[in-house]
C-alpha cells in the first residue's frame, strides 16, 4: 500500500455540479479507481472491506480514490461516474467525521492485509 493524501476542495461555485466539476479537477488525469462514499452505496463489513481493497491491489490498481461530498452529499452524475459506492451506514454523517471513519476503515484494512491481528475473528 503507498502514501495516503488528504485533498479538502472547494468549488468556487455551489452546487452539486460545480462541487463535481472540482472533484474531477482534483483528482486529475492520473488513472484512478474512484469510490464514492454515498448513502445509498454499499456498507461492508472491515474485514470485506479490506478484502476488497486486496483484491484492487492485486489486480493492479495503483491509484484508489474515496471521495467525501459536502453538506448535500454528491452529483448523482458523478457518483454514476464512480466505479463503487460506499457507505457508513443508514445514518447521517458530518463530512469530517466521514472522512475521520473512512480513515480508520482504510488503516484497519491495511492493518488486516499486512496479517496483523483482527480482534474480529
Amino acid at each position: 500500500m503507498g502514501p495516503v493524501e488528504i485533498l479538502e476542495v472547494e468549488a468556487r461555485k455551489s452546487g452539486k455540479a460545480a462541487e463535481a466539476d472540482a472533484l474531477r479537477a482534483a483528482i486529475g488525469g492520473d488513472p484512478a479507481y474512484l469510490i464514492a462514499c454515498d448513502e445509498h452505496g454499499r456498507p461492508q463489513p472491515s474485514r470485506l472491506f479490506a478484502e476488497r481493497i486486496g483484491r484492487l491491489r492485486d489486480g493492479g490498481e495503483r491509484r484508489l480514490v474515496f471521495v467525501i461530498g459536502g453538506a448535500d452529499g454528491l452529483d448523482p452524475a458523478f457518483v454514476a461516474e464512480a466505479r463503487e459506492t460506499l457507505a457508513f451506514g443508514p445514518q447521517t454523517w458530518p463530512h469530517a467525521l466521514a472522512r475521520a471513519m473512512l480513515a480508520e476503515q482504510v488503516y484497519r484494512a491495511v492493518t488486516i492485509l499486512s496479517g496483523s491481528p483482527y480482534h474480529r475473528d
